[in-house]
């Protein structure tokens, strides 16, 4: 049987949850079934894991960037079209928003019939100004038009975008992300001395990009509240990103150099969790975080913004905790809980685990796009006949 010629699509291999569930996935099919393909950004954090995958096919544009841009939008737009018909592909899967608008116009251009998205979050939140996000759901409506599917990862998003009229019931595939539990069993005790932390300090950390969504000066603000909350408090913030310059000022103004700890990017994220006390997102949108669910592999208590489909995995109380989007008090008040009652997070982190370990496995995500990727073809060969 001829080989299924698929492309994947993403803006930037940053180190986000959509580009380490797409490897995750592109890792975990089967070779003998599917030719891959990748067309991203020409630079970005997880490049070098991307060309470490066997049989992948990898395409970096200089043109496909995050920001709005006519030119290059328009440039990479042709570029993706033209890898399109060259390498003769048969399905185009498109991640995040610039690529999933990008990709799929492309793809239909070039006369692709079977065109798949994930939807990791839309692109258009209760955040944005009205007629900003009045455009995107437009064109998230007509891109969707000729999406021959669109992969949920929460059903939050489903809601959201049946809510929206972006596409009928009938388009939507849940599929959800997934975790390889056995990352995330690693000796704390170790991890904190390696690190260079004792077993008295009291860590609580947040991993993110430091971008307008994850809302990390939230997390500086807490750190500022919650800094007498336990002896030898320490907050780790690990990412970077546009709003380093004003993480750094916040520290500056509550006086806290003593105590935040600003990572950059880092790799060893389950070397970092397991150092952890507790976990904090702050975010103001979401779809699924994908480093909730790595911090409940990890056994970790959360306290995290309830958006998107945070709801979905934390039940409050029991697998962690939720607080409203920019409530610092409220989060500053769990947080103290926690720090404060060992037997509390221990329970919630068990909790967590468990919940993790019975829900997100990577065989279950990645035979599920396989039955799907491969229905599509069928569906178009019996079309064609």
């Amino acid at each position: 049987m001829q080989r299924i010629k698929v492309l994947f699509v993403i803006t930037k291999l940053e180190l986000g949850g959509a580009q380490k569930q797409l490897l995750n996935l592109i890792a975990g099919l089967d070779e003998t079934r599917f030719e891959l393909f990748l067309f991203t950004a020409k630079e970005g954090l997880l490049v070098s894991e991307a060309e470490a995958l066997q049989g992948l096919r990898i395409k970096k544009s200089k043109y496909l960037k995050r920001a709005l841009s006519p030119f290059n939008d328009i440039a990479a737009f042709l570029e993706i079209r033209r890898f399109i018909k060259r390498n003769g592909i048969d399905l185009v899967h498109t991640h995040s928003s610039k690529a999933g608008i990008l990709g799929r116009w492309a793809a239909w251009s070039a006369g692709v019939k079977n065109i798949v998205h994930t939807v990791h979050g839309w692109s258009f939140h209760d955040c944005q100004p009205w007629l900003a996000k009045r455009i995107f759901i437009a064109l998230e409506r007509i891109t969707a038009g000729f999406t021959a599917k669109l992969i949920v990862v929460c059903q939050r998003d489903k809601a959201c975008g049946l809510k929206n009229r972006i596409a009928g019931e009938e388009k939507y595939s849940f599929i959800t992300y997934a975790i390889k539990h056995e990352d995330f069993c690693l000796d704390r005790k170790k991890a904190r001395e390696d690190l260079g932390f004792s077993a008295q300090d009291s860590i609580v950390g947040m991993i993110s990009c430091f971008k307008p969504q994850k809302s990390p000066g939230d997390f500086i603000r807490v750190a500022s509240l919650a800094r007498d909350t336990a002896p030898n408090i320490k907050f780790i913030l690990v990412g970077d990103g546009v709003l380093r310059g004003k993480i750094e000022k916040l520290i500056d103004k509550f006086d806290l150099k003593d105590r935040v700890i600003l990572t950059g990017w880092r790799r060893d994220i389950p070397q970092l969790l397991s150092v952890f006390d507790v976990l904090i997102l702050t975010s103001l949108w979401e779809g699924l975080p994908v480093v909730i669910l790595e911090a409940m592999a990890a056994s970790l208590a959360l306290v995290a913004t309830n958006t998107g489909g945070v709801e979905e995995i934390i039940k409050d109380t029991e697998t962690g905790f939720l607080v409203a989007r920019r409530d610092i008090a409220a989060i500053s008040k769990k947080l103290g809980l926690l720090l404060k009652d060992k037997v509390l997070r221990e329970r919630i982190g068990g909790a967590a685990r468990d919940f993790v370990a019975a829900n997100f496995y990577s065989r279950d995500m990645v035979l599920k796009h396989s039955a799907l990727y491969s229905g599509l073809i069928r569906r178009e060969a019996y079309y064609a006949n």
